[in-house]
């Protein structure tokens, strides 16, 4: 199983065929098992303008497992995370990137993503990044 973030789902409904774009579409022709977290799946559901792009949105995701935020040690875990890579000098833009780290550490899912954020977590934890 692998997880992948929302800056990786919008290149590839977007078609834009990025490095992690084709890496996703590849392992969706190999039918490999993929992963959301309920952050993800926020964040792909809040930038569409019509409900026509939302139900598409659901569907192209709809073989997905969700990883949740599991209570509120997730919610410290991330806290933590947050305040670790500011103390090793990465600055984390969303606090939300944190909250998808979590998930997916506790988890032990790795993490497909686009976004530089996630390799500053990467570095100050157990995140497996793709």
């Amino acid at each position: 199983m692998i997880a992948v973030d929302s800056s990786v789902w919008i290149n590839h409904l977007r078609g834009l065929g990025t490095r992690k774009d084709l890496l996703l579409d590849q392992h969706l022709q190999e039918g490999s098992t993929l992963a959301i977290t309920d952050v993800v799946y926020m964040e792909l559901l809040k930038g569409p303008a019509s409900s026509a792009e939302i139900a598409r949105i659901k569907l192209r995701i709809a073989q997905t497992s969700i990883l949740q935020m599991a209570g509120l040690e997730d919610y410290e875990f991330a806290a933590e995370l947050f305040r670790k890579a500011r103390m090793q000098g990465h600055t984390i833009r969303r606090s939300t990137d944190c909250m998808i780290a979590a998930v997916c550490i506790r988890e032990g899912v790795p993490l497909l993503h686009d976004d530089a954020d996630f390799d500053g977590i990467a570095d100050v934890s157990e995140l497996q990044v793709a």
